[in-house]
């Protein structure tokens, strides 16, 4: 029998110490960006988003790519391509870490929503919150001390 695999995560992580990086004339070719690395890398890039210190990352993956390797693949890419195509950002950084969250088929469009919604939400709420919130909803135990490396 073949085998039959749809996974969908939804990844957020924050730029090195929540910097405010991602200005406007960064912001959608950064995203574009990012969707193009996934695509070339076999994963399917279903929304990305976010705001000037953080991004999400909504892919399907295949089941011969890990949820570390995929998201390695997309923040390593996107970070090289910064730096060379915007030279005044030569500190850009992702932080070291993410939140990888499972997302099943019928929360697909509640996710969509809520990572295209990213700048209306961050108008009342700052990042390390949402963070928390998320880690919180997806049952997640964590040490707030290793959090924001």
């Amino acid at each position: 029998m073949s085998s039959f695999v749809k996974i969908y995560i939804h990844y957020a992580f924050s730029t090195k110490n929540r910097e405010h990086f991602i200005v406007p004339e960064l912001e959608n070719r950064l995203w574009a960006y990012m969707g193009g690395v996934a695509k070339r890398n076999n994963l399917t890039a279903i929304a990305i988003n976010g705001t000037e210190d953080h991004a999400h990352v909504l892919l399907s993956l295949p089941s011969t790519i890990t949820i570390a390797h995929a998201i390695q693949l997309v923040k390593g890419a996107s970070s090289n391509w910064v730096h060379k195509t915007f030279p005044e950002y030569q500190d850009f950084e992702w932080q070291k870490g993410y939140g990888a969250f499972s997302i099943s088929h019928y929360d697909l469009e509640k996710t969509i929503n809520y990572i295209k919604n990213q700048k209306k939400r961050h108008q009342t709420q700052d990042y390390k919150s949402e963070f928390l919130e998320l880690l919180k909803e997806h049952d997640i135990d964590y040490d707030e001390r290793y959090i924001w490396d």
